[in-house]
C-alpha cells in the first residue's frame, strides 16, 4: 500500500476515536434522562401499587397529570423565547397543546378531588382535551421538512390520508362503529365520545407521516417530540377502548403513560443534543442514505392499504354487514393510491430524465475541463483519471488508472502531502470539507522542470489539487500551476533585488543581516557589513547623463560581487550607495579577523577607484568611500547597519576615498548633533540669536569702510556656537532661510540706526546664490526693509558666496542687477576658491571681490601663493573693483597683503566680532593702527568705484 493510500486506511479506522464525545451527548444530558426516568418509574410504581389510598390515587391521577403536563407547556414556551430559530413556531404550538391537557386534567381533579363528585359526561374539561391535538398537528407540520415542488404537497397530503384513513377503517371496525350507535346517548354525546378517536387517527397520522420528512435541524429535539406525542395517542387510543373506558379511575396505570408523555415533551427542547444546522446540512445525505427509513417511507403507502384492507376483512371473517363508513374509506383510500402512485411514477420518470441530462452535463465537464479530476481509493491507487490528463501531464488517463499515487509525486514532496493528508482526514467534514495541496507531479513531457530535477519519467510539472473526500477516498481535482509558480519566483526575485544592478536590495541584505546575527553564525567572531558610497558619481550623471551614470552603477556592480566571497552578501541600497555582508569563519581570532576585513575593505575601495568606461568610451573615475561596522554579541540587524552608515559618512566627511572603522564615539556625536538641531528649531522664536559685526579696514588709512554682520547663537547652556557649528547641523531649508531673513532685517534695522547717528558705515551681509534665487527673498521686501529704515544707498552690501555648476548665471544675473538699482552693492565673497568664480566675475555685476582665506592664510609663508594673489588683485584692478581681504590675522599678512595692492582687510589683526556697544566705540574712534609705515602707491590702489560707476561714499 502507497503512503497516501496507508494514511487514507489508517484515518479511517481511527477518524471515530479521534473525536472523542463528539457526536455523544454531555453529562448534564445524561442526569436529566436519569432523573426523568425515575420521576416516570416512580409514578409507574405508585399507579401500579394504587398509590396506597384512593384520595391520593385521585389526586395524582389528576393533578399530578395537570402538573406534568403545565412543566412541558412552559418548557416549552421558555425555550421558545429562548431561541429565535426556524423551528420556534412550532414549540409555541406545543406549549399551546400542552397548556391545554394541564388545564383539562385540573377541571377533572375539580370535579373528582375538590368537588367530590363524578365528572359530567360533557364538560369543560372535554373542550381542552379536544383543543389538545389541533396544535400539536400543526407544531409537528411546522418541524416537518418542507416539499419543494407541488408533487411533494399533494403526496404530502396523500400519505396523511393513506395512514389516516387506514386507521379510520380499522378503528371503525373495532370499536367506533358501536359507539356510534350507543342507544341512549344524545347526538353531542356521540360526536364526543367520536371526536377524540378521529382526532387521535389525525394525530398519529401526522406523526408517521412526518416521522420520515422531518428537518434535520434539531432532529434528536424534534424525535423526542415525536416520541412524547406517539404515547400519548396510545394511551388515547387505550382510553377510547370500550373496555377499558368502563372500568377506567383516575390514577391507575394508564395515566402513567399521558405523564411520561407529559414529561417527555418537556425534556425534548433541552436535555436531547442538537445539531446546528451547518453539521446537519453535512450529515444530511448519510442520515437520508439510510436503508432502513428509505424502505419504511416507501412502504407507506401500502401498509396503509394493507390496514384498510384488514378492517374490510376484519368484518367479513366476523359475519357483520360491511358498514358503508367502511366501504368508503376503503374505496377513498385504494383511490389515493393510486394517485399517488400515479404522481411518483411521473416524478420519477421526470427525476430519471433530469438525471440523465446531469449525467451527459457533469461527464461532458470532467471530460472537458482543463483540470484533472483523479479518484483515488483507499489503497492510493487511482480508479479515475479524467482524459485531460493527456493535456496536462503528457500522459494517457488508461496509463494513470491503477497506478499508485504515491509514485506519481516528487519524493521531496511525498512526506508533506502525506502529512497534509492525514491533517485533512483527521479534521470534521463540517469544519474543513476540501483542502489544497501543491506538490510536483511527474510528468510525461520530456525535458526538465523549473528546477531542473527532471525523473526518468519525464519532467516535474507543480501541480496544485483541491482535495474532496469520496467514499472512504479521495478526490483530486488537479491544476498545473508551473507556469504561476515560476512567475511568483520572478516577483519574489524582483521584490528582493535591484532592478538595475540585479544585487540583493535593501529588504533581502537586511534580511540576510539579521539572519547572520540570530542564526548559528551568531556566535562566528567578525562578521562585518560595509556601507560604500561612490564619491564623485553625482558629477557623472550631472555631466554625462544618467544612461552613463547607470552604466557606471552595473560595472561598479559587478566588481562589487566579484569581490566579496561565496557566501557573502552585496547589495545595492539604492543611489550610488552599496553595502557588503562579510561573514565570520569563527576560526580567527577577532584581531586578526578585524585587519582582514579591513584589507577586504581597502581592496575594494581600490577596485571600485579604478577608471571606468561608461557611454560608449568615455573614462571616468569615483572613488569610494567605505565605512566598516563589525558585530558584537547581542547586536540587532538595525544597530549594525547604523554603525555601518555612520563609518562611511565619518570617511566622507574626513576627505572621502577612505575606509573608516565605526567607533562608539561617532554615535555620540550624531547624538550631540541631533540634540544641537533640535534646540536650534526653537533659537530664533527664543531669542538665542545675536548680531556682531566685523570691522572691515582701509589698509591706506587704518579707517574702517563698513562692517560684516556675522549671526552668532548663544543657547541657554551659555555656548557660543559660530554659524559654521550650527549651519552644519541642520538640514531644515525652512529655519536656514528664516535664520536669512532674521539676519537681513537685524542688519538693515541697526546700520540704520547707526546711521541716524552718524556712523554711516555700510553693512554687509552674507547670502548663498542658492538663497537669492529661490524665492524665499522676495525683492520687493528688500526695497521695503530699505525704505521702512530709512537706510541710504550704498549703505547695504550683500557678499554673494560662491555658487555651484547648477546655479542659473542668467537668474542670478537679473536678480543682481534689479538688487543694485535699489543701490545694493554686491561683493563675490570666496575668490579663489570656486570652481565658477571665474565665470561668476565675468558674468555677474560685482562691486567688490573678497579674497579667500585660502588664499590669505599662506601669503606670507608661498611666494607661490603670493603670486597666485597678486595676479587675482591685478585682475580687480584692471575691473575696477573694491577688494578686501578675509582672515587677516597677523601683521605680517597686513604688510604683504597691502604691499600687493590690497586696498581693504578684515580679521583678527584689528578687530574681531564685535556686539553693538563695542562697534559704536570702534566707530567713534573710526581709525585702527596699521603695522609699519610704507605707503601704499597710488598706482596699486584700485579707484573706489565699481564697474558701472555707481559712486561709492567715502571710507
Amino acid at each position: 500500500m502507497s503512503a497516501p493510500g496507508a494514511v487514507i486506511a489508517r484515518s479511517r479506522v481511527g477518524g471515530d476515536s479521534g473525536r472523542p464525545g463528539r457526536d455523544r451527548p454531555g453529562i448534564g444530558s445524561i442526569v436529566a434522562q436519569v432523573a426523568l426516568g425515575l420521576i416516570c418509574a416512580g409514578y409507574t410504581t405508585g399507579a401500579s401499587l394504587g398509590w396506597g389510598s384512593p384520595e391520593l390515587a385521585l389526586f395524582m391521577g389528576d393533578f399530578g397529570l395537570s402538573a406534568a403536563a403545565l412543566t412541558a407547556a412552559v418548557s416549552c414556551f421558555l425555550y421558545a423565547r429562548a431561541h429565535r430559530g426556524s423551528d420556534r413556531p412550532a414549540w409555541l404550538l406545543f406549549a399551546f397543546s400542552s397548556f391545554m391537557a394541564a388545564s383539562g386534567n385540573a377541571v377533572w381533579g375539580w370535579y373528582e378531588v375538590v368537588l367530590r363528585a363524578p365528572v359530567p359526561d360533557s364538560s369543560v374539561a372535554d373542550l381542552f382535551f379536544l383543543l389538545f391535538a389541533p396544535p400539536a398537528v400543526v407544531g409537528l407540520l411546522v418541524l416537518a421538512k418542507k416539499p419543494v415542488t407541488r408533487a411533494g404537497w399533494v403526496c404530502l397530503g396523500l400519505d396523511a390520508w393513506l395512514i389516516g384513513g387506514s386507521l379510520l377503517t380499522l378503528s371503525w371496525s373495532l370499536a367506533l362503529a358501536r359507539t356510534a350507535h350507543f342507544d341512549g346517548e344524545s347526538v353531542a354525546q356521540a360526536a364526543l365520545s367520536l371526536a377524540y378517536p378521529l382526532l387521535d387517527i389525525v394525530l398519529v397520522s401526522m406523526v408517521l407521516a412526518l416521522h420520515f420528512r422531518r428537518s434535520q435541524a434539531n432532529r434528536s429535539a424534534t424525535n423526542t417530540a415525536i416520541a412524547a406525542l406517539a404515547l400519548t395517542v396510545l394511551c388515547d387510543a387505550l382510553f377510547t377502548s370500550p373496555l377499558l373506558r368502563e372500568n377506567y379511575a383516575s390514577g391507575q396505570l394508564l395515566d402513567a403513560g399521558w405523564f411520561a408523555g407529559s414529561l417527555l415533551l418537556a425534556y425534548a427542547p433541552w436535555g436531547v443534543r442538537r445539531l446546528p444546522d451547518s453539521t446537519a446540512h453535512a450529515r444530511g445525505p448519510w442520515l437520508h442514505s439510510r436503508p432502513v427509513a428509505g424502505s419504511l417511507a416507501a412502504l407507506t403507502p401500502y401498509l396503509a392499504a394493507a390496514v384498510c384492507t384488514l378492517g374490510i376483512l376484519y368484518n367479513v371473517v366476523e359475519g357483520r354487514r360491511v358498514d358503508r363508513v367502511v366501504v368508503l374509506t376503503g374505496c377513498a383510500v385504494v383511490l389515493a393510491l393510486v394517485v399517488r402512485q400515479g404522481i411518483m411514477l411521473l416524478d420519477n420518470i421526470a427525476l430519471t430524465h433530469e438525471l440523465a441530462q446531469k449525467e451527459n452535463h457533469f461527464r461532458s465537464l470532467v471530460q472537458g475541463s482543463s483540470d484533472v479530476i483523479m479518484i483515488a481509493a483507499p489503497t492510493g491507487i487511482l480508479r479515475y483519471v479524467s482524459p485531460a490528463a493527456a493535456g496536462v501531464y503528457g500522459r494517457e488517463a488508461d496509463d494513470l488508472i491503477g497506478s499508485e499515487l504515491a509514485s506519481l509525486i516528487h519524493p521531496e514532496d511525498l512526506g508533506a502531502v502525506v502529512h497534509e493528508v492525514r491533517r485533512f482526514l483527521a479534521a470534521s467534514p463540517a469544519d474543513e470539507p476540501t483542502t489544497r495541496i501543491e506538490c510536483r507531479f511527474r510528468s510525461g513531457h520530456g525535458g526538465t522542470s523549473r528546477s531542473g530535477d527532471a525523473g526518468s519519467g519525464g519532467a516535474w510539472l507543480n501541480v496544485e489539487s483541491t482535495v474532496n473526500r469520496h467514499q472512504g477516498g479521495l478526490i483530486f481535482n488537479s491544476r498545473d500551476v508551473t507556469e504561476r509558480v515560476r512567475l511568483q519566483a520572478q516577483l519574489q526575485h524582483n521584490a528582493e533585488h535591484d532592478p538595475l544592478t540585479d544585487l540583493p536590495n535593501r529588504a533581502l541584505f537586511t534580511r540576510r543581516v539579521r539572519q547572520a546575527l540570530g542564526g548559528r553564525r551568531s556566535s562566528d567572531p567578525g562578521t562585518a557589513v560595509l556601507f560604500i558610497d561612490l564619491d564623485g558619481f553625482k558629477g557623472v550623471n550631472d555631466r554625462l547623463g544618467h544612461q552613463a551614470g547607470d552604466d557606471l552603477l552595473v560595472q561598479a556592480a559587478r566588481r562589487l560581487q566579484e569581490s566579496v566571497r561565496a557566501g557573502d552578501t552585496a547589495a545595492r541600497l539604492g543611489g550610488d550607495e552599496f553595502a557588503a555582508l562579510i561573514l565570520g569563519d569563527g576560526g580567527r581570532e577577532q584581531d586578526a579577523r578585524e585587519t582582514q576585513v579591513q584589507e577586504i575593505a581597502d581592496r575594494l575601495r581600490l577596485t571600485l577607484s579604478r577608471p571606468y568606461r561608461v557611454d560608449g568610451g568615455n573614462e571616468v573615475r569615483v572613488a569610494a568611500s567605505i565605512g566598516v561596522a563589525f558585530a558584537e554579541p547581542g547586536m540587532e540587524a538595525g544597530d549594525l547597519l547604523r554603525n555601518a552608515d555612520l563609518a562611511m559618512y565619518r570617511a566622507k566627511a574626513a576627505g572621502k576615498d577612505r575606509v573608516e572603522l565605526y567607533a562608539p564615539q561617532m554615535q555620540a556625536e550624531v547624538v550631540r548633533r541631533t540634540e544641537l538641531a533640535a534646540r536650534l528649531r526653537t533659537a530664533l522664536d527664543d531669542g538665542e540669536f545675536a548680531l556682531l559685526h566685523q570691522p572691515v579696514v582701509d589698509l591706506a588709512t587704518g579707517r574702517i569702510s563698513a562692517v560684516s554682520a556675522q549671526a552668532r547663537w548663544r543657547s541657554t547652556q551659555g555656548i557660543l556656537f559660530t554659524p559654521a557649528e550650527y549651519l552644519r547641523v541642520t538640514d531644515d531649508g525652512e529655519r536656514t532661510a528664516e535664520l536669512g531673513r532674521w539676519l537681513l532685517e537685524e542688519a538693515v534695522e541697526q546700520a540704520a540706526e547707526r546711521a541716524g547717528i552718524g556712523h554711516r558705515a555700510p553693512v554687509s551681509i552674507r547670502l548663498s546664490a542658492r538663497r537669492l534665487l529661490d524665492r524665499s527673498l522676495p525683492l520687493g521686501s528688500v526695497e521695503s526693509l530699505l525704505t521702512r529704515h530709512g537706510l541710504p544707498s550704498g549703505s547695504l552690501i550683500i557678499e554673494l558666496a560662491d555658487s555651484d555648476a547648477r546655479t542659473s548665471l542668467d537668474e542670478l544675473e537679473q536678480r543682481l542687477v534689479t538688487l543694485r538699482r535699489l543701490g545694493v552693492r554686491i561683493a563675490l565673497d570666496g575668490f579663489g576658491s570656486g570652481h565658477v568664480a571665474i565665470d561668476a566675475l565675468r558674468r555677474l555685476p560685482v562691486d567688490i571681490l573678497k579674497l579667500d582665506r585660502g588664499l590669505v592664510e599662506g601669503v606670507v609663508e608661498s611666494a607661490r601663493l603670493r603670486k597666485i594673489t597678486r595676479g587675482v588683485l591685478r585682475i580687480a584692478g584692471e575691473l575696477g573693483l573694491q577688494t578686501v581681504a578675509e582672515g587677516v590675522d597677523v601683521p605680517e599678512q597686513v604688510l604683504a597683503l597691502r604691499a600687493m595692492g590690497c586696498s581693504h582687510a578684515q580679521g583678527m589683526a584689528f578687530a574681531g566680532p564685535l556686539d553693538e556697544y563695542r562697534l559704536r566705540r570702534a566707530l567713534v574712534r573710526d581709525e585702527y593702527p596699521l603695522p609699519g609705515a610704507v605707503a601704499v602707491r597710488a598706482g596699486n590702489r584700485p579707484p573706489i568705484r565699481s564697474n558701472t560707476e555707481t559712486p561709492v561714499p567715502p571710507t
